[in-house]
């Protein structure tokens, strides 16, 4: 989402006894579900064995559970990826260091129109009214050769490299998904990489401070990612939801130390058919903890072609003609900000729930063709 950063931070604020206007949802874009209300509907699924690769094997049995997890959710959570404890405590404890810098410092960095990542609040659409509960730190992870280090913070002192060892770690470990969600589609192991080009990747530390009135705020409102794949670490606050029902239930993802969520984006829904859900996710806030995540979102070329790989006999491509990875994010946040305004026709209005969905169904076809 295009960045926009306002003068005072989350943090500087999260003392207040309100919250700002800005800040302040809709009533039906507030959560009715706590950030503490966890749920065990997300599918938790353990890699070890990964390479066990043959009949009745552990690898068997890892693909099953994600491709069912894909269809279903296009959200699972995975533990025993052999990335170390220590680094993902570091991560946490380096990020907490840099937010809780004074605004001055990390607005040095603030995020603008042609630079290649840095810090910003909310990351709101400038055409969206209200802006997300939140700062954040981008980096561009890479390729390496792409990276603005004059954007990377030199404080804490130590977290350039232990933001590069991540970035490796996650690579590898993403590396190993893909394989299974290409064999899931009955294709080579390497043949969803292969669509990618060379690729690219953004590291995104989220930082959502205690809020002065967190029922209404939001940290990150509902979307799906405008990836290929994310790959999360969460700490142990509690805050991403996920819906696969269109919103009319939401639950809260469960953390669990030292797991990685993983989010299925825009790129491997159009690629599997839709066989493969995109996650529909938001992350909510409270007023007791600062919460934080750290996402790593994996894209492909601009011109890389995005088109179903694998499109069944009787099925119809979600895509009439193929299209290049910057154009399937494009056609992705005008969308957003499509249904954005045919949700608030529809409230003035007063349109029925089933004119509503008839009205996004549209718009998502069009969005297609």
């Amino acid at each position: 989402m295009a960045p926009t950063t306002a003068a005072i931070t989350p943090t500087s604020q999260a003392h207040e006894k309100t919250l700002g206007e800005q800040y302040v949802v809709h009533k039906k874009d507030r959560a009715m579900v706590g950030h503490k209300d966890f749920s065990d509907d997300i599918p938790v699924i353990s890699l070890a064995g990964i390479d066990e690769d043959y009949p009745g094997g552990r690898r068997e049995q890892i693909l099953k559970k994600i491709v069912s997890a894909c269809e279903e959710w296009g959200i699972f959570q995975v533990v025993d990826h052999g990335i170390s404890d220590e680094l993902f405590t570091q991560m946490f404890e380096l990020s907490r260091q840099f937010f809780a810098l004074p605004d001055e410092y990390k607005l040095r960095y603030k995020m603008t129109q042609g630079k290649k990542g840095g810090f910003t609040v909310s990351s709101h659409f400038p055409d969206e009214a209200v802006a997300n509960w939140r700062e954040l730190m981008l980096f561009m992870e890479r390729p390496i050769q792409g990276r603005d280090y004059s954007q990377w913070p030199d404080k804490p002192e130590g977290w350039r490299p232990i933001i590069d060892e991540y970035g490796v770690k996650l690579a590898e470990v993403s590396g190993k998904l893909y394989e299974l969600l290409s064999e899931g589609l009955r294709l080579e192991r390497d043949a969803l990489t292969k669509t990618l080009g060379e690729i690219h990747g953004h590291l995104v530390v989220n930082h959502y401070p205690k809020c002065p009135q967190p029922d209404l705020a939001v940290g990150l409102k509902r979307h799906t990612d405008p990836s290929s794949m994310t790959v999360l670490l969460q700490d142990q606050v509690g805050g991403l939801q996920a819906t696969k029902d269109d919103a009319k239930t939401w639950v809260t993802v469960r953390p669990i130390k030292n797991a990685l969520v993983v989010n299925l984006g825009e790129h491997l829904y159009y690629m599997s058919n839709g066989r493969y859900k995109r996650a529909d996710h938001r992350a909510i806030v409270n007023g007791e903890h600062n919460r934080m995540s750290i996402a790593l979102f994996f894209h492909g070329e601009n011109e890389a072609k995005v088109y179903p790989l694998n499109v069944k006999e009787g099925e119809t491509p979600l895509l009439e003609e193929p299209i290049t990875y910057a154009e399937m994010r494009k056609r992705h946040n005008i969308l957003y900000l499509d249904r954005i305004k045919i949700a608030k026709l529809a409230e003035r209005e007063n349109w029925s729930q089933e004119e509503l969905m008839r009205k996004l169904t549209e718009l998502e076809q069009r969005s297609n063709a």
